[in-house]
């Protein structure tokens, strides 16, 4: 299992101190982040893949490892995947819930596939188990193949979901929020006569 290396992540700062930052020092941020980010998955007994709607796990097994050697088990909430003699290799509550019925596992030579069907097909992961290192989910780039497939439509919406998802845990407006902003900007500006200081948005 490969080890994790000496980057040490920078300290995460809240959207306020980011922005803050110059473009190089975001740069330079994003970058630190990144490389600690990568040594602690690759430090991981699994490797892990998602998309909006689904995440596949490979985890590497000893040779000669065949089905009935295996204990893989997966609810709604958690999961636990490994050999029946040793401790789990992946163990614990999942971020979301998925799919039962819908998930599967095989054992492709001597790697123990695992695949994922989450519930709430609009949400990126952080992590396969609650408490494992986390991704920047916000820094997450879709394969453009994928999106291409879908309908004008729907491309328009999932593209607007994961908009949505990023802005909120960026703690900035969603697209339906920034359009209200922006027709109220509109109105005050027809109407400087009025006070606007107490308006909410709904």
């Amino acid at each position: 299992m490969a080890m994790a290396t000496s980057h040490s992540a920078p300290a995460k700062l809240d959207v306020a101190a980011y922005d803050a930052l110059s473009e190089d020092e975001r740069k330079a941020y994003d970058t630190a982040r990144a490389q600690a980010q990568a040594a602690e998955q690759a430090a991981l007994p699994y490797r892990w893949r998602q998309t909006l709607s689904d995440v596949d796990v490979e985890i590497p097994l000893p040779a000669g490892t065949r089905g009935r050697d295996l204990n893989v088990k997966i609810t709604r909430n958690a999961i636990t995947a490994g050999l029946k003699s040793q401790p789990a290799i992946l163990e614990g509550a999942l971020p979301a819930a998925v799919r039962p019925d819908d998930c599967t596992w095989l054992l492709d030579g001597s790697e123990l596939v695992l695949h994922l069907e989450k519930v709430n097909a609009s949400e990126w992961w952080k992590h396969v188990v609650v408490g494992a290192p986390e991704i920047d989910t916000t820094k997450i780039v879709p394969e453009n193949s994928k999106l291409s497939d879908l309908d004008g439509e729907t491309r328009g919406m999932v593209e607007k979901m994961m908009f949505d998802q990023q802005q909120k845990q960026m703690g900035k407006p969603t697209s339906d929020e920034q359009k209200k902003m922006e027709m109220l900007k509109k109105f005050q500006e027809a109407h400087p006569e009025m006070d606007f200081s107490q308006a909410k948005m709904g």
